[in-house]
């Protein structure tokens, strides 16, 4: 019993340790370059190959497909990615993953690597202390290296007397049923860990020592690939529809395979064999790094060409929900990623801001419809849609808001903190813009309805002032979310500027008709309307300034 209890407090801290190291090393990588790499990862275009290739390279850079995909499932939910796009990316994280398994046999078992872990350790904590910023962060990572073959080192050490491990031996030697019950223990402990690496190490560890054999070892590596999806399937809890499907598809990815393989279990383990240096007598630790390779790319080349009918299938098990295409605009925040993802809930935000830079700009277009014809058509195709999107505006200031408040809640940065109260500013402006437009609508509604006069060429003076608007608005449209250089913060003045000319002689105007006897009120709404448009200026040029700041 003694022994037992050892033994199981030994592989629960040598476990810490693995698990420990792997997401120190991850975070660390994560931080150092995790802003530029998150932000690659949400340019994607809709070529199925470049997603998978971006999905690849990104996960084996931060060592967790589980995060990539996390991240793809939150993107596809903020709207960054559309839900074909995401499938060649989870495709590329689940090929990307396998790196790990290739770090752990190559260096923790074909090198004395352990004997070096711990001065590995030490310089990587010293480093921290010393260097800030970006370089501290690559000691992280450096520590986590250290940590994990230090759990390597002690669970192979665990592994290494095969005389206490004789009870797996009968569970070994129960032909078909060992490789459907190595299935299952890979997929529950797969999900227990949220970790296919660890365990992946832990099957290395025991294959290598020869506590399991090849077919056991092989079917716990395949039930692992199932219980990795768990991550993605709890990422997607209370997100939208198309994210959902997304965290399906990366299931229906890893189960399918694996029904593959179990089908062709024999054919599939003879292809991994040949596959490996040395074959049958080649290194068991390589072998089984061999198989998470040929296995998830031989998945990719499957699946890859049925993106279309696996994008269908998703739609078909989770359907849209009724009632979907509401009025109401919500952004709710998700707390699944974590806080190695900070730049993903930034980019969310970013997306909103500039959905709601869409929604004004839009409102605007329709005010200029309304400047140049001043007809009753106006206000009947555009004066009830100009409501409702200024309704709909106050929703997206009110929940944006909300979201960003929630950002600055977690661990971020001194520069996102920043960035984030900046945000905040420049949704503030385009709410009071979308409250101007609405008041400018309402004002022009008011002169048709009541048939104020104006002579043609005085209203045809107005047409390139709200022009000139308007190419504000498109400007501050187009560099939404972006930092403005002293060059365009200098087009952005030149455009204040020019606005606030036009109504100064605009005014003038409408001075010299109310000497020349002009009806009072309708002057008064005409300068109104001038005003208002100024103050979309105004709202303009703040949003401009704001923009200078960001870092």
């Amino acid at each position: 019993m003694k022994e037992i209890v050892a033994m199981l407090l030994s592989l629960i801290g040598n476990l810490g340790f693995l698990m420990y190291g792997m997401k120190l090393m991850s975070d660390g990588v994560q931080k150092s370059a995790g802003e530029k790499l998150q932000r690659t990862l949400a340019m994607m275009t809709g070529n199925r190959f470049v997603g998978l290739l971006t999905g690849m390279v990104i996960t084996m850079i931060i060592q967790s497909s589980g995060a990539t995909t996390v991240m793809v499932v939150t993107f596809v939910n903020a709207g960054l990615l559309t839900l074909t796009q995401s499938v060649g990316v989870i495709f590329g994280a689940n090929i990307g993953t396998t790196i790990t398994a290739w770090i752990v046999s190559i260096f923790g078992f074909n090198f004395k690597i352990s004997t070096f872990a711990v001065p590995i350790l030490g310089f990587g904590y010293f480093f921290s202390i010393i260097k800030k910023g970006r370089y501290k962060n690559i000691a992280e990572a450096v520590m986590g290296f250290a940590l994990l073959f230090i759990g390597l080192s002690g669970l192979s050490d665990l592994f290494t007397d095969p005389a206490k491990f004789l009870w797996l031996g009968p569970v070994q030697s129960l032909g078909g049923w060992s490789i459907i019950l190595g299935f299952v223990i890979g997929i529950f402990f797969t999900a227990l860990l949220h970790s296919s690496s660890a365990f992946s190490a832990i099957v290395i560890a025991l294959a290598y020592n020869g506590i399991v054999n090849w077919e056991f070892a092989a079917a716990l590596t395949l039930g692992s690939n199932i219980g990795s999806t768990i991550d993605a399937v709890l990422a997607a809890a209370g997100t939208s529809t198309d994210a959902k499907r997304s965290a399906l598809i990366h299931v229906f990815f890893n189960v399918f395979g694996t029904l593959l393989a179990l089908i062709f279990f024999k054919p599939f383990l003879t292809l991994v064999t040949a596959c490996t240096p040395g074959g049958i007598n080649g290194n068991i630790a390589i072998r089984i790094s061999m198989l998470h390779t040929v296995f998830k790319a031989l998945s990719a080349a499957v699946f890859l060409p049925l993106v279309n009918p696996l994008v269908r299938l998703s739609q078909v098990c989770i359907k849209d929900k009724p009632g979907q295409k509401s009025d109401k605009y919500t952004l709710e925040f998700h707390d699944t990623l974590g806080k190695e993802s900070i730049t993903a809930y930034i980019m969310t935000a970013e997306k909103a801001i500039a959905d709601m830079t869409d929604v004004v700009t839009d409102m605007f277009d329709r005010i200029q419809i309304g400047v140049k014809h001043r007809n009753k058509d106006f206000v009947d195709e555009h004066i009830e849609v100009l409501k409702q999107q200024e309704d709909y505006c106050d929703q997206m200031h009110e929940q944006i808001v909300k979201y960003l408040v929630n950002c600055e809640k977690l661990p971020v940065t001194a520069k996102q903190v920043s960035n984030l109260s900046l945000m905040t500013q420049v949704v503030d402006e385009l709410e009071n813009m979308s409250d101007n437009c609405f008041t400018t609508s309402m004002l022009l509604a008011k002169s048709i309805e009541k048939k104020m006069k104006y002579q043609q060429e005085d209203m045809e003076q107005v047409i390139p002032y709200v022009e000139l608007a308007r190419q504000f608005l498109q400007f501050i449209r187009i560099n939404i979310n972006k930092h403005l250089d002293a060059d365009k913060l200098a087009m952005a003045t030149e455009l204040e500027n020019s606005i606030d000319q036009w109504r100064k002689d605009l005014k003038k105007v409408a001075r010299k008709r109310l000497e020349s006897g002009a009806d009072v009120k309708a002057e008064l709404v005409f300068l109104d309307i001038i005003r208002q448009i100024e103050k979309i200026g105004d709202n303009c040029f703040n949003i401009s300034e704001l923009l200078t700041q960001t870092l």
